[in-house]
C-alpha cells in the first residue's frame, strides 16, 4: 500500500497564492481562475508522491537538501516533507531572484 501524505499550506504560500491570482485577474478573472485550479492541484497531488519534486538548486548550492519544489511555468511550487506531511512553503514567480528570496524566508537572513 502507498504511503499517503497530508498536504499543508503555510500562511506565507497561500498569501503568495492570493497575490499571483489578484495581479492575473487584474487582466482576466477567467484566466486567474483556471490558474488557481491549476496550482492547487499540482499541489495537492503531492499527497501521494512528495519526492518526485527537485531538490531546490539554489539551495542545494548551500548544501540545505530539505526543500523541494515542483515547476509549473513561470512559477515554482517550493514544499518540505517531514514524516507524514508535505508543507507548501511558498509559491514564487521564477522570473524574480529566487536565491534572494528563499535564502531570505528560509534562513531569515
Amino acid at each position: 500500500m502507498d504511503k499517503k501524505y497530508q498536504v499543508v499550506w503555510a500562511k506565507v504560500a497561500g498569501d503568495d497564492l492570493t497575490n499571483i491570482i489578484e495581479y492575473i485577474a487584474g487582466d482576466s478573472t477567467l484566466n486567474a481562475l483556471k490558474i488557481l485550479k491549476k496550482i492547487k492541484e499540482k499541489a495537492s497531488n503531492l499527497y501521494h508522491s512528495p519526492k518526485r519534486g527537485r531538490v531546490i538548486p539554489e539551495l542545494g548550492d548551500f548544501g540545505i537538501f530539505q526543500y523541494r519544489e515542483l515547476i509549473m511555468p513561470p512559477w515554482r511550487i517550493i514544499y518540505r516533507i517531514a514524516e507524514e506531511k508535505v508543507f507548501v512553503l511558498s509559491i514564487l514567480d521564477s522570473r524574480q531572484n529566487i536565491e534572494d528570496i528563499l535564502l531570505k524566508r528560509f534562513l531569515n537572513l
